[in-house]
C-alpha cells in the first residue's frame, strides 16, 4: 500500500511538474511571437514609403508567420496574431483564420485564441470594447457588438460578410472547463475608424 501512495505521489508530481514546463513554453512562444510582431510593426514604420506594405494585398504570408498585433484595452493586453489556426500557431498567439480576409479588406476578419492562456478573461468582456489591430500598413480599432455562445462544430460564424467588414474573436466555452470545450464563445467587433 505504501508503494501504491509513492506510485501515486510521483505520478501527480510529474503532472504539475509537466503542467508547469507547458504554461512556461507557451508564454515563452508567446513573448517571442510578440516581440516579432512589434519588430515587423516598427520596421514597416520606419521603412520608405517604397518598402511598406500599403495594404493586406502588398502582404507576403505564409503559415505560421507573426502578422501583426491584437491589443485589448479592456485587460491592457498586446497579443501577436499567427497566420493559421493550427496547434502550433495557437500556441504562439491568436490565430488568423487563413480563409478570412485581413483588416482593411471589408470581409470577415476571423481571429481565434485558447480560453487558457492569450484569451484568458474573455468572460468579462462587455458591449462597446475595444479591439485594435495593428498590421505593417495601419492600425485599425473594432468596438464590441454581439456576442453569442454555439456548439464547437458550429461552422456558420465563419462566413463573409461583405461589404461589411467585421472582426470575429472565438475562443472555447465554457471558459473554466477541463479539457476539450464543447462550446464556443464568438465576439463580433465592428470598425470604428482605420487610420
Amino acid at each position: 500500500m505504501k508503494i501504491f501512495a509513492n506510485i501515486i505521489i510521483i505520478v501527480g508530481l510529474a503532472l504539475v511538474i509537466y503542467s508547469g514546463y507547458n504554461i512556461y513554453d507557451n508564454h515563452a512562444k508567446q513573448n517571442e511571437s510578440i516581440a516579432q510582431a512589434n519588430e515587423l510593426i516598427t520596421k514597416t514604420q520606419s521603412d520608405s514609403e517604397g518598402d511598406k506594405p500599403n495594404s493586406a494585398e502588398d502582404m507576403d504570408i505564409d503559415q505560421g508567420d507573426v502578422i501583426g498585433i491584437l491589443y485589448i484595452p479592456r485587460f491592457d493586453k498586446e497579443l501577436p496574431i499567427v497566420s493559421g489556426t493550427d496547434e502550433d500557431e495557437l500556441d504562439r498567439g491568436v490565430g488568423h483564420y487563413t480563409t478570412t480576409v485581413l483588416p482593411g479588406q471589408g470581409d470577415q476578419i476571423l481571429l481565434s485564441g485558447h480560453r487558457d492562456t492569450v484569451f484568458r478573461g474573455f468572460g468579462d468582456l462587455e458591449m462597446g470594447d475595444e479591439f485594435i489591430v495593428k498590421m505593417p500598413y495601419g492600425e485599425f480599432t473594432y468596438v464590441m457588438y454581439e456576442d453569442e455562445i454555439v456548439d464547437a462544430d458550429d461552422r456558420t460564424v465563419i462566413r463573409s460578410t461583405a461589404p461589411d467588414e467585421i472582426l470575429t474573436l472565438s475562443t472555447c466555452y465554457p471558459f473554466s472547463f477541463v479539457g476539450s470545450a464543447p462550446d464556443r464563445y464568438i465576439v463580433y467587433a465592428k470598425p470604428v475608424e482605420a487610420e
